[in-house]
This record gives C-alpha cells, structure tokens and sequence, in this order.
C-alpha cells in the first residue's frame, strides 16, 4: 500500500458573520486541501488554512511546502512504514505546520481506511461523545451579549469569548454584560489571544473572580513566547490559564508542564503540524496530570473532522472547540462529522470518513 499522488485545491467559503479576536477579522475562511491517493484505491483528505498571525502560514506557502518540498519525499512510500513517512514530513521543512498537519491527517486517513477502522478508534477510541462551545467575537458589550444570548438559544451552553483587544475595563464590561443577559448557568471561557500584559492579566481576572463572574478558564491572555508571563498569571490568580498559541511543538509543551506555566493547554493540529506531533503533546500533558482542549483555526469540516477524531481518542482530553464549520455559509465535503447543535457524531465508516468534496467553493488556483 503505497502512496501514489498527493494533490491540493484552494477551497474558499464565506462566513455568516464576522470572526473577529483581538488578532484578525476574519469574513472568508480559506483554506488548501489536500488529497492523498494510494496504489490500493485508498484516498485520504486533510486541509490547512492560511493563519498567518499564529502559524505564519499562506495560502501559497502551504502549497508549495506541500506540493514541492513534502509530496516528493512521501509519494511512493509505503503506509505500512508510516513512522519514516511521519519522519519525512515532520523533517522536510523548518516550520510551516500548516502543511504538515494537512499531510498528516491525510496519511492517518488512509491509514485508518487501511485498518477498516474509524480515526477515532484506530487511535484509541476513548470518547463516545463530545460537545463543542461556540465562539462569541469581540464587539461591543451590548453586541456581544446579544450574540452570546442567541448562541444560549441556540443550545450552546459553553460560550468560548474573545477578549484582548481593548483595555481591560473593556474587556471587564463585556463579561459583565454577558454575564447579566444570560444568567449563571452557561459555562464560559476566556480567549484574550495574547491581548494581555502579565500584570494587566491577573487585575483583570482578579477582579472578574472578585465580581464573581464565574469563568472556567482564561486561554492565552499573554503574549506566545512570554513563558515567564504566563507562569506569573497563572500563580497569581485562581482561574485555570490554559497555553495555546504558547505551545506549538512536544518541546514547547515540555517547558510550560515543567515550569508549571499553564494549568491546561490547547492543543491545535495545525500549530503541533498534525495529529502525530499532537499525540506526543497529549501524552505528555497527560502524564504530569494535565488535561487538554483540542481547537482549531478557521477550518472547514475536513479539518475538524480530523481534529474531532484525534480528540475523541485520548482521556485527558477534555474540552473541545470545533465550531468552526457552524460559522460558514456551506459544507465542503459530503461525511464526516455530524453536528447536532452543540453535539458532534463521529462517522462510523473507516478513517475520516470523507466521500467526496463538493465542487461549490472549489478555487481555480492558489496565489
């Protein structure tokens, strides 16, 4: 079972409504697929959207990485030595995780069709069920609590909310205004997206717990590489800090569960650079007792069926962001996962459980 071909597309689908984080606006998720072909008849599909704010990926830089660089050291190679292909991949190219990741959940597609089993079992096969939050982005108080209202009508009831981008008595007024219009019985998760300065961190959490706001936990409220920061947040105030964009690699995971930075962290596929490097992640985390989200980019339902699969699959584990698919005006691939408001399904058919793709949001070429 040999790899045969791998192509990529240029997918581009319209959101319904703005995404917006203390980073980036975004109104059109973009992204490359990619397709993986095997000389049994076996095809896989992974994507990769352009991030270029955290991974510091583009559209053309993902499929060149994919297309010149990694496609001609894993074409020909056999599944049935799938560490030296991972090894392949994982070497080719200094950063660009983005690609890697969408060869990556390709190659563990095929490998999961190979076995006849779906991802989420081939890889362990832990969680039966899971339940995503939904995203309010940052706005105004008044807009941001009537969008957390209509996500609560919705069914949601975990609320993931942008914050970051103002000064904190901002950031402060939105919470509290959320907060008023949908009560105390809807979970609700800071994103400051790196918004934060240390000290600016721990008064405005300090001051959310003081009011009693109730929030579960602040993701990412200091900048990446500020490790020292982070560690300083989280030792000072009681709401758990959970590490995203702080933590792309097994390496970067290492330091902050050793330094004890971060009471939790979000693993991504397209910062670990797919389901392989975010395993050992997982791992990792798991046995210094830490528990896990697994979230994504802008992504359409390739990505997060790949990402749902691989979280599906590990016990520490617990959380997870995938309403990325929700947010778009249409579906790009007919399988995959099955969402049921906030509950997602697991497709039963081997590997990611893709058919086909469908041909509406097709792009002519990648620039």
């Amino acid at each position: 079972m040999n790899i045969e071909k791998i192509e990529t597309n240029h997918l581009a689908v319209p959101l319904h409504t703005p995404f917006k984080t203390a980073l980036r606006t975004v109104t059109v998720a973009e992204t490359v697929v990619v397709k993986m072909s095997c000389d049994n008849g076996v095809v896989g599909y992974g994507e990769a959207p352009p991030t270029h704010v955290i991974t510091g990926d583009s559209l053309a830089s993902i499929d060149y990485a994919v297309s010149k660089i990694i496609a001609p050291l894993v074409i020909g190679q056999s599944l049935l030595h799938s560490e030296q292909i991972f090894e392949k991949i994982h070497t080719a190219i200094v950063g660009n995780s983005s690609a890697k990741a969408a060869v990556d959940m390709a190659l563990y597609d095929c490998l999961a069709q190979h076995a006849n089993l779906p991802l989420a079992q081939f890889l362990g096969g832990y969680h039966k069920k899971i339940e995503t939050d939904y995203t309010v982005s940052v706005n105004s108080p008044d807009q941001m609590a009537s969008d957390a209202e209509d996500y609560c009508k919705q069914g949601f009831t975990i609320l993931k909310v942008k914050v970051g981008k103002d000064e904190i008595i901002a950031d402060i007024k939105r919470i509290t205004a959320i907060r008023e219009k949908i009560g105390n019985d809807v979970l609700i998760r800071l994103d400051a997206n790196q918004g934060w300065k240390p000290k600016e961190a721990v008064k405005a959490i300090n001051e959310m717990e003081k009011n009693g706001l109730q929030i579960e936990l602040v993701e990412q409220p200091v900048k990446a590489h500020d490790i020292e920061g982070l560690k300083y947040v989280t030792d000072n105030t009681d709401t758990m800090i959970m590490a995203d964009e702080s933590v792309f690699s097994a390496r970067d995971a290492k330091r902050i569960l050793e330094t004890r930075s971060a009471d939790l962290i979000n693993i991504k596929l397209m910062k670990a650079g797919g389901i392989h490097e975010a395993m050992k992640i997982a791992k990792l985390a798991d046995i210094c007792g830490i528990e896990c989200m697994v979230g994504s980019m802008i992504e359409t339902k390739i990505g997060i069926t790949a990402a749902a699969n691989f979280a599906a699959s590990q016990p520490n584990i617990t959380r997870f962001d995938f309403d990325a698919p929700l947010m778009l005006t249409g579906d790009v691939i007919e399988g995959g996962i099955v969402y049921e408001g906030k509950r997602i399904h697991l497709n039963d058919t081997p590997g990611l459980g893709i058919k086909k793709l469908t041909d509406e949001f097709l792009q002519k070429g990648i620039e």
